[in-house]
Formats: C-alpha cells, sequence, structure tokens
C-alpha cells in the first residue's frame, strides 16, 4: 500500500471529528527497563518516528496514546514527533486515570484533581496546547462519576480538550454517564475505547448497543488478540520471546494481560485454530494476510469508527493499514467468521435480543437490529 487516498475516513461518533478508520495505537513507543514496556517489540524513539511518518504517509491521521504507556514516554515521542509535523492535521488521544507515581496516594483515579494535573502534564509531554479527545482508561469506583463528568465537561470549555471519551466500562457505567451528562446540558463522550475481535466480543451484547443508541463511536483496542489473530503462532510451536510481547511473556505468564494474553490458552485450544483455518482460507481467497481479514472483520461492523493497531515496523504498519479500504469481505464472509467464534451466549441478554427480532424493529425508534 503506498496511496494516502486509500485510507478511509469516517466521523468519531455524533461529533463533527472526522479520524481515518485505522488509528495507529502507540503502547508500543519507548522502552522501560523491568517493565512491560521492556520485551523486543517496543520501539526507541527514531524508530517510533518512521512508523508515525509512514502512518501519516498512508493517510493515518488519528493517533491514541496513553500517559501511562511506557511512564510518559509514549507521549513525549509523540510530542517531539508533532513539532515536525502540522498539528492541526493529526487527532491526538490520550488517557487519564491510573497512577503515575506510585509513591502519591492522590496520584492516580479520575478525580477532579488528578484530571486537571494528569491534563496539564500530558499536554507538557504531548508539547501541545490541546488534546483532541481525552479518556477515562478506566472505571473509578473511589470518585462520583459526577465529579468526573463535570472535570471532562470543564476542559471542553476551556478548550484543553476538544472532546471526551471512555475506555473500559460496562453497560451501566456507559449509560450511566450518558445520562448523567445528557439530564444536565454537559457535553457528551464521543467514543468507547473498548477491547474487540474475533476472540473477544462480550461488549456487542449491551455496551455497543448503548454506542449505537446513543451516537458513540467504538474504537477496539487489541483488535489482533495480542498477535493472536495474526496466523504468525503454529500449533505445537513455542512463540519466540524476541519476536512477540506474546512469546515475550510466555517466560513467565504471571505477567500476561489482555493486550498480551498466555499462550497456554491458545496453544491447544481447538476452536481458536478451526477460526485461524477459516481467516487463512479467507485472506487467501482475496489475497490478503490473515491479520487484513480479522481487521477488516472489526472495519465493517457499523459501531466501529477506527481501530487501532500497534505497529514495530514498517513493513506490519502498512500491512495492517491495507486493511483500510479499497476491498471488502461478503456478507457470507463476514457471518461465517462470525459463527467460528461466536459472541458467548449470556443470560438475559441473550433472551433480551431474542425477543425483539426483526418483526419488532421500528425505523422510527432508536431500536437495535441485531
Amino acid at each position: 500500500m503506498t496511496d494516502i487516498d486509500t485510507t478511509n475516513y469516517n466521523f468519531l461518533g455524533k461529533s463533527g471529528l472526522k479520524v481515518s478508520n485505522i488509528c495507529l495505537g502507540t503502547i508500543t513507543f519507548g522502552v522501560l527497563k523491568g517493565t512491560f514496556y521492556e520485551c523486543s517489540t517496543q520501539t526507541e524513539e527514531e524508530k517510533s518516528h518512521q512508523i508515525l511518518d509512514r502512518y501519516v504517509e498512508l493517510g493515518g491521521n488519528f493517533l491514541d496514546t496513553a500517559n501511562v504507556y511506557c511512564r510518559g514516554k509514549s507521549e513525549e515521542i509523540i510530542g517531539n514527533w508533532l513539532q515536525k509535523h502540522k498539528r492541526n492535521r493529526i487527532v491526538v488521544a490520550t488517557k487519564v486515570r491510573f497512577p503515575m507515581d506510585t509513591s502519591d496516594v492522590n496520584s492516580g483515579g479520575l478525580s477532579r484533581r488528578h484530571i486537571v494535573q494528569s491534563v496539564e502534564e500530558s499536554l507538557c509531554r504531548l508539547r501541545t496546547n490541546y488534546i483532541d479527545l481525552y479518556q477515562a482508561h478506566a472505571w473509578d469506583n473511589g470518585t462520583p462519576i459526577e465529579e468526573t463528568i463535570r472535570t471532562f465537561d470543564d476542559l471542553v470549555r476551556c478548550g484543553k480538550i476538544c472532546y471526551y471519551g471512555l475506555s473500559n466500562v460496562c453497560g451501566w457505567q456507559l449509560q450511566k454517564i450518558v445520562d448523567f451528562s445528557k439530564y444536565n446540558g454537559l457535553n457528551p463522550p464521543i467514543s468507547l475505547q473498548q477491547q474487540y475481535s474475533l476472540m473477544c466480543r462480550q461488549s456487542e451484547w449491551e455496551e455497543f448497543m448503548i454506542c449505537k443508541n446513543e451516537g458513540i463511536g467504538v474504537l477496539p483496542w487489541s483488535p489482533l488478540k495480542g498477535g493472536i489473530l495474526t496466523g504468525k503462532f503454529k500449533r505445537g510451536e513455542t512463540p519466540d520471546k524476541t519476536q512477540s510481547r506474546i512469546g515475550f511473556i510466555h517466560q513467565d505468564e504471571k505477567r500476561a494481560i489482555e493486550a498480551a494474553p498466555a499462550w497456554s490458552e491458545y496453544s491447544d485450544n481447538d476452536a481458536y485454530w478451526n477460526l485461524i483455518d477459516i481467516l487463512g482460507k479467507i485472506a487467501a481467497k482475496h489475497g490478503k494476510s490473515i491479520a487484513q481479514v480479522a481487521l477488516r472483520w472489526l472495519l465493517q461492523q457499523d459501531v466501529v469508527a477506527s481501530v487501532i493497531i500497534g505497529a514495530t515496523s514498517l513493513k506490519q504498519l502498512e500491512d495492517n493499514m491495507s486493511a483500510s479500504a479499497g476491498w471488502e469481505l461478503s456478507t457470507e464472509e463476514m457471518n461465517t467468521l462470525g459463527a467460528a467464534n461466536p459472541r458467548i451466549s449470556c443470560y438475559p441478554w441473550e433472551p433480551i435480543w431474542k425477543v425483539n427480532g426483526p418483526d419488532r424493529f421500528n425505523k422510527f425508534n432508536q431500536s437495535i437490529k441485531i
């Protein structure tokens, strides 16, 4: 992929902001020894800037980071890069919630104090005077959500941030935030960043239904489930610790997280290998890679605004960006992939949606058709 006009753009939720449908996630920017950020897939500043340059050449305009990514180094790398580019051409998203200084009891959460302090620190590291999308990285049981949302609203009104979004929340939390902002005349959230892939579909039951009803754009993170859906791993083989984060984690699977799952969960999982086989057949039919097909499946979900990818090399970036435009999976292929790893059947969501089938869909009502 070489032409910059082959990247598609979507509105981010019901805001007027347009973003490329492939967002570059930057959790891999920066190296920090003795932490999650020390593995071989992390990139130093020079290589990170090369990836950013190529991403923009390919038409990308949407960067996602967080203050805790490599303890601020990811934001710093982006900030240094932004100095060489037109700031108004790039949509920058970052996050707040987790502590940056574990010795400080107030360094964490979604209190007004912590958010205000954190946004100033992120602005400094990013070397910009505004953040396009400021996201709550996770729910905070320690702070009334009313305090959090009023703080975000104040930051929008004073121009520190343009919009705010949410991440890693469940259905009742998302609806509570939407309703509080709506009925108090506050700026609403425009996005939900949630783990979503062919291997993680739980949010389809409730959170994404709310997003459809309320005009919130979904930003899937870990769309390839930490590399599991790339097709590069082989059954009966142990992942190379120098070639993937999963291989790195495999040395000590107690360090496994959602973005880098334990290989033991999949190495002998027949359902997983069946999905890889199906992905491989569809990929061969289209002349694409398995990763491209897995990304394309997400891009064709109507609730998705932009898919967040990671890239540790230019080749990987170009391969993933090729999912953006110029081809599509058929309805049959979409259904085949969905059936290969269906969303987990849960009560009460399954019966709720079963009794609201096609005969109960009213185009004049914002009911959900699934």
